[in-house]
């Protein structure tokens, strides 16, 4: 049943925004795997009324991003760190092909240009050879930027809404990044270089790899750092530290 047939029409704009800002905070880790909804704290925090929240959480609720439980509310849903695994490995798999995919439409010149303009925002937060905690918000933006702009171009819209799904396993979004380790931060953006950069020439199968192992690296350590200190992940998205990572090469 589509939501426009399921809640009245006055209503859809309105929640349509507070369900936009409540799934953007959940997959960014601010409302974290487990967390009850409380319905008054969000009408309060988010400065709505109660019967477009109440719809919002039943969209968002449909999208498998909350759960639902009879006379306690709405609660994040958790995921086990084997269905992190696991959505991962699809997603590296379909963003690799939406970049074959966008490697053979021949991208133009006006792509290119937003494309490096991605990539050197992301050198210029970068730039100081350290991770500033206050400089996340911004590498996270350039971040969703450039993985959306890639499933745009691929002009295939079952891998975006594929995508999509894998994203409601929160940690799996392209919004959680682990900002603790500027080296594999750097290394993470080389990849961005390398992978703009086959697109723009059209080598679909080099793309292709270097995203799904781009994707599948980042899998790998988001889900041995969950075995480790599942809190500490979980907190570092919301909370990232107040001190200053620096690269093992610039000491």
């Amino acid at each position: 049943m589509s939501t426009s047939s399921t809640f009245p029409s006055s209503e859809i704009t309105s929640a349509d925004q507070v369900a936009k800002t409540i799934r953007e905070k959940i997959l960014e880790g601010e409302l974290e795997p487990g967390r009850r909804l409380q319905q008054d704290h969000l009408s309060d925090m988010l400065g709505v009324s109660r019967t477009p929240l109440r719809t919002a959480l039943a969209m968002i609720a449909q999208e498998g991003l909350i759960d639902y439980e009879a006379n306690r509310g709405y609660r994040v849903r958790a995921f086990s760190i084997s269905e992190v695994r696991d959505a991962f490995a699809v997603r590296a798999q379909l963003e690799g092909f939406a970049c074959r995919c966008a490697a053979a439409r021949k991208v133009s010149d006006a792509v290119i240009a937003k494309f490096e303009s991605l990539v050197t925002e992301g050198d210029r937060l970068l730039s100081g050879g350290m991770l500033d905690p206050s400089l996340l918000p911004a590498y996270r933006r350039m971040n969703v930027e450039f993985h959306q702009l890639i499933i745009s171009l691929a002009g295939n819209s079952w891998i975006e809404s594929f995508v999509r799904q894998t994203h409601n396993v929160p940690l799996v979004s392209d919004r959680i990044i682990l900002w603790d380790n500027y080296d594999i931060i750097y290394r993470s953006h080389d990849d961005h270089h390398r992978i703009a950069k086959a697109i723009a020439q059209g080598e679909g199968i080099r793309a292709e790899n270097l995203m799904i192992e781009h994707v599948t690296f980042a899998g790998n350590l988001l889900a041995e750092r969950l075995e480790m200190d599942p809190r500490g992940v979980l907190t570092s998205q919301s909370k990232p530290s107040n001190g200053l990572s620096k690269s093992r090469k610039n000491g």
